[in-house]
């Protein structure tokens, strides 16, 4: 449970998040999967990374109970500063990162995939930022990446999901394959990419990430600064308290996609 790294083959690190029973994951989690990814981009016998998750879903986003279970601010705070940096982590690695989602794909998830460089997702796979429904803000500078712009306001403001299709045919997954294709979807774009020169696929993402119109943390961090204004405000506490309670059953479980899921 937790962070893992492995290097199957030449050139290709994997890590894979494992927080049963949904991914939703801890405080220390965020900052340990920006470690991982910060080690491998810096190794130069690394010349791509696989970014992929055990069980039923890629990622649930925080984990809320944690939150709620801390007297004050602290994970909240912790929370924030894990996910900027794992996000943070993802962008600035210095090899391309494949990230290859199945389930669900939400709150912090978005984070992650908006940030890396290609998506490959099982059919089942959806993705959606539940923040507004959790009494929070943040990662709609990373659904931006994923969907024109009219669409990403929708999706936020509704909290509703769409669908790893949809995502693929607006170009921001390069793939969708069966769920048990997956791992070896993902394996075979980091394989073409890690044939390349190490150095010029280094050079490649420096180069690629300069030109890139939105300066990712920055845009992030602003957001942020919402989610702890709410906070101040009390109205965050009330929507995580109600969420805790109607998950009670679970250490976590991730929201359900929306009636009417876009089609």
């Amino acid at each position: 449970m937790g962070v893992s790294t492995a290097n199957p083959e030449e050139g290709i690190t994997v890590i894979t998040v494992d927080f049963p029973p949904v991914n939703a994951v801890p405080v220390q989690g965020w900052y340990d999967l920006a470690a991982a990814v910060r080690a491998a981009g810096s190794d130069p016998a690394v010349r791509c990374v696989v970014l992929t998750a055990a069980g039923r879903g890629f990622n649930a986003g925080a984990d809320i109970k944690e939150m709620q279970r801390t007297e004050g601010y602290t994970a909240l705070v912790g929370t924030n500063r894990g996910c900027y940096e794992a996000f943070a982590a993802v962008y600035e690695c210095e090899v391309p990162v494949v990230a290859a989602v199945q389930g669900f794909c939400v709150g912090g998830g978005i984070g992650l995939i908006g940030n890396a460089d290609s998506i490959v997702a099982s059919d089942d796979a959806t993705f959606g930022l539940p923040e507004l429904d959790r009494g929070a803000l943040g990662a709609a500078t990373h659904l931006a990446r994923l969907v024109p712009q009219h669409l990403m306001r929708t999706l936020y403001y509704t909290s509703r999901t769409v669908t790893a299709g949809e995502l693929h045919r607006h170009g921001s997954v390069w793939r969708v394959v069966p769920r048990e294709q997956l791992h070896a979807a993902a394996m075979e774009l980091a394989r073409e990419i890690a044939a390349k020169d190490g150095l010029l696929i280094r050079f490649a993402k420096a180069s690629i990430n300069g030109i890139d119109p939105v300066d990712v943390r920055r845009s992030y961090r602003f957001e942020q600064g919402f989610t702890f204004e709410a906070n101040l405000r009390g109205v965050s506490d009330s929507y995580r308290e109600a969420f805790v309670s109607s998950t009670s059953s679970e250490p976590s479980t991730p929201p359900k996609p929306s009636e009417g899921e876009t089609r």
